[in-house]
């Protein structure tokens, strides 16, 4: 008779604990013939804090699916997260062995054994060593070197890679109450300042554009860095802080623009402060604490921008019909019944939409020029730089620029490098008041 082939799988997560047992058919596949589960205890955010009643947990899930499939579980794998587990770089450098010189699997594994031999704490161990390529004879990009003649192989792990894209450094994968994977990608400053130039502005827009860019994008990292020091990671990739796009590879002139510019920030009387930005002023900026607050956020004012004129967003027009505008009020908590008109009551210094009025059929509402942008759509209403009419059922806003206007125009700041300015003038243009340094 042929041995009957058992997997097991036991998941520890935050609010339960479950087992699967799986026996592999003829076919390949895998019958499920066991299943436990139970709440889990001892645990916070992937993290072990009672140890003797997540013990329980485990046990307490691995008998049910035990009685459940009638077979005893002696090994399982077992689903390991939380900010406890992260990722480094390495590399692993051997001499093939045999006179004949073909790498062998022992050569291979020899290798990854050497790519273990990294500097740790020691409350830290391995887990595990994952290839992420070869090395022969200097010659990278080999997946499977088994049967190749050389003289010396290496091994590579890292960056690792999330989906489409590669990070440097560290990550660390933690598990949230809902279920949700949380990725932290602990990395090197000017490793971060490069990955968040090529997500936030063309490569091939004037280098000088690029590096004010840079040191936009360094001096927020810092600020944000300080002021959230004690928590478990300092920025969000996103529109909620910055755009990052992982590993910037070699020779691409988001690294040009962070070398050229490393270690250089802006700050206001001596201190560093959060460098907003956004995609096109439409004319003119906004003063920074007419949108933000906060501990830290300087006084920078508004000034005329002609720079960002080439923006392909600089004029734009968005049609919506009575009913979507009323739909998307009402989904925000604003009831005004059917839309009647929308009257703007206060701009701010940058002409921007500071308040306005929609009038409807069961009353008005008032609301700030922001919140109605975020209510509508960011993508929608790309700025509040704008003026509005009704006309055949519909709602058309005519508007300049994209995104809140504060800090530097980054179409702006390609539109100055065309003309000849250097990074510092671009910085000093939208940060007025603001110095230009190194960092302390």
């Amino acid at each position: 008779m042929a041995e009957q082939t058992v997997l097991v799988s036991i998941d520890v997560g935050t609010t339960k604990v479950c087992v699967l047992i799986g026996e592999v058919s003829r076919a390949g596949g895998i019958d499920i013939i066991g299943f436990g589960r139970a709440p889990s205890d001892g645990l916070r955010k992937g993290v072990v804090i009672d140890i003797d009643r997540t013990v329980q947990s485990v046990a307490t899930a691995v008998e049910a699916a035990e009685r459940l499939s009638g077979f005893k579980v002696r090994s399982a794998f077992v689903g390991i997260s939380g900010n406890h587990i992260g990722s480094q770089n390495s590399r692993g450098m051997v001499a093939v062995s045999g006179h004949r010189r073909d790498v062998a699997r022992e050569d291979t594994l020899r290798a990854i054994d050497a790519a273990r031999a990294v500097s740790m704490p020691n409350t830290r161990e391995i887990l595990h060593v994952i290839p992420r390529g070869y090395v022969v004879d200097g010659q990278e990009g080999v997946r499977d070197p088994i049967g190749m003649t050389a003289v010396r192989l290496e091994v590579k792990r890292g960056p690792l890679r999330v989906g489409s894209r590669d990070y440097p450094g560290a990550l660390e994968i933690w598990r949230s109450d809902d279920a949700a994977l949380g990725l932290v990608n602990e990395l090197g400053l000017e490793d971060y300042v490069a990955g968040t130039v090529r997500a936030e502005a063309s490569e091939k827009w004037p280098p000088e554009a690029l590096r004010a860019v840079a040191v936009v994008a360094r001096t927020y990292a810092v600020f944000q860095q300080m002021k959230n020091a004690g928590k478990a990671f300092h920025l969000v990739a996103g529109n909620q802080d910055q755009n990052f796009t992982g590993r910037a590879p070699e020779g691409s002139p988001a690294w040009e623009a962070a070398r050229a510019t490393a270690g250089q920030v802006l700050t206001w009387q001596g201190r560093v402060f959060p460098t907003f930005y956004h995609a096109d002023s439409g004319g003119f900026t906004e003063s920074a604490q007419t949108i933000f607050s906060g501990d830290g956020v300087a006084p920078i004012p508004g000034v005329r921008d002609e720079f960002s004129v080439d923006s392909p967003n600089y004029n734009w027009v968005a049609t919506i019909p009575l009913g979507v505008l009323a739909e998307r009020l009402r989904h925000g908590g604003v009831e005004v019944g059917d839309i009647r008109g929308v009257t703007v009551l206060e701009r701010t210094p940058s002409f921007r939409v500071g308040r306005l009025q929609i009038e409807g059929s069961r009353g008005t509402a008032t609301l700030k020029g922001t919140e109605f942008r975020r209510l509508l759509g960011w993508d929608v209403l790309r700025s509040t730089l704008w003026a509005a009419s009704v006309q055949d059922g519909a709602v058309r806003f005519e508007g300049r620029g994209w995104g809140h206007g504060v800090g530097l125009s980054q179409y702006g700041a390609k539109g100055m490098a065309e003309r000849g300015y250097a990074h510092a003038q671009i910085l000093a243009h939208y940060y007025p008041g603001s110095t230009l340094g190194p960092l302390k």
